[in-house]
């Protein structure tokens, strides 16, 4: 099938009731705490929605994606990435019957865990929290769900089904790490319950979702840096999968030309990768045969995947972006000073904890060192940039001023 012609006219066909694999097509293995069903929503849009409600998804609004907030009005947040991953993943989801919704859930709650000035941020929190476990976002995420939201009467966390939160752990596909890894150690508190089967593929869903991420970052981070002047067409013009669709965009019209053809160029991007990411995912489907959700559990291999081709394309674009976009001077300076602020914070609340908010403060009297540490982590990761920024200033002589 074409990503042209053949790829729209499956649009209808992909509203078809899900196959027998796709999650929604058995019974949820439910909610670690048990609850009554929804009268008006299925578990996973319960899911999607106390997701939506969520304190941690507000926050993404001022989360770093590439760039810091006060760079520009139209960059992209860590919000509004995780509603372009949202909105790709249930298109795809659609098409392949899938549970669109648990698809669209862990769609928006892959990046809850993300601690201010994006990747940098992590970097930084990795590195002062080396002696006390570490520190991945995909892992926070999972205690954001699990136990960091506090807003419901009867329990910590969102109390997420297991179907959701399987998606979350297994974000990057079978974890296969050693116990004292970030997953595996939050998954332990899981497991008393029900098992997580983290040396399993995760659903079907949750795989549309991990690729959904993929487009919508490699799409949304060339317009970014092309809005940033980092990059411009003609430096696209050689590269995989942009330079056909700089190619293939028409002339535009308007004092705003440039601008018109930049969107262009990214909407043809994300609908080339969405047809190739079908095509692929429906051949291998085809091969499987599989008769239920565990079957693409059991698999030998990813279902939902983009066909090899696109793959390299998509791998040799994330090296140019790296390389120009990620790497550029000017965006390197600003995470330099960004890993700085993090670090400043977390070792200042370390030092001394009073420093903190109350609640924390209370909270952090009571631990040892280990748990203290993660406990400041936690604070520090739930940060917006702007409040990192803020702590910054009341803390400390001088602040960076992130330009």
């Amino acid at each position: 099938m074409s990503p042209g012609k053949g790829f729209g006219e499956d649009l209808a066909a992909g509203a078809r009731a899900p196959g027998p694999y796709a999650a929604g097509a058995v019974p949820s293995r439910g909610r670690q705490h048990p609850e009554p069903e929804c009268k008006t929503r299925s578990p996973f849009q319960r899911d999607r929605d106390r997701i939506l409600h969520s304190t941690a998804f507000r926050r993404l609004t001022h989360k770093t994606q590439v760039f810091i907030f006060h760079e520009g009005d139209h960059f992209r947040t860590r919000l509004t990435h995780s509603l372009e991953v949202a909105q790709i993943a249930r298109t795809a989801a659609r098409q392949l019957r899938l549970d669109e919704d648990l698809a669209e859930a862990i769609a928006l709650a892959h990046d809850l865990g993300h601690p201010p000035f994006g990747h940098a941020g992590e970097r930084a929190l990795d590195a002062v929290m080396h002696a006390f476990g570490g520190f991945d976002h995909n892992a926070q995420s999972l205690r954001v769900v699990t136990s960091l939201e506090r807003k419901y009467a009867a329990f910590d966390g969102l109390n997420l089904t297991w179907e959701s939160l399987e998606g979350l752990a297994k974000h990057n596909g079978p974890v296969t790490a050693g116990p004292d890894s970030p997953i595996p150690k939050v998954a332990r508190r899981i497991e008393a319950w029900q098992s997580l089967e983290l040396a399993t593929w995760p659903s079907a869903e949750a795989q549309v979702a991990a690729l959904a991420d993929d487009i919508a970052y490699v799409s949304h981070d060339i317009d970014d840096g092309l809005r940033a002047n980092l990059i411009d067409l003609m430096d696209l013009e050689s590269e995989p999968l942009v330079g056909p669709a700089v190619a293939a965009s028409p002339h535009a019209i308007g004092d705003d030309a440039d601008a018109r053809r930049v969107y262009e160029v990214t909407r043809r991007m994300i609908t080339v990768m969405i047809a190739d990411l079908v095509t692929e995912a429906r051949r291998r489907l085809a091969e499987l045969t599989p008769k239920s959700p565990d079957d693409i559990r059991a698999a030998s291999q990813a279902t939902i995947v983009f066909s090899p081709a696109m793959a390299a394309d998509i791998a040799a674009l994330k090296r140019f972006l790296y390389a120009r976009v990620y790497r550029h001077e000017r965006v390197m300076r600003v995470m330099g000073d960004a890993e700085g602020i993090v670090r400043a914070l977390f070792t200042r609340y370390l030092a001394h904890p009073a420093d903190m908010p109350e609640a924390w403060r209370a909270a952090a009297a009571e631990l040892g060192d280990r748990r203290r540490a993660r406990l400041i982590a936690d604070f520090v990761a739930g940060m917006t940039d702007r409040y990192a920024i803020e702590e910054h200033r009341r803390l400390f002589d001088a602040t960076p001023n992130l330009r």
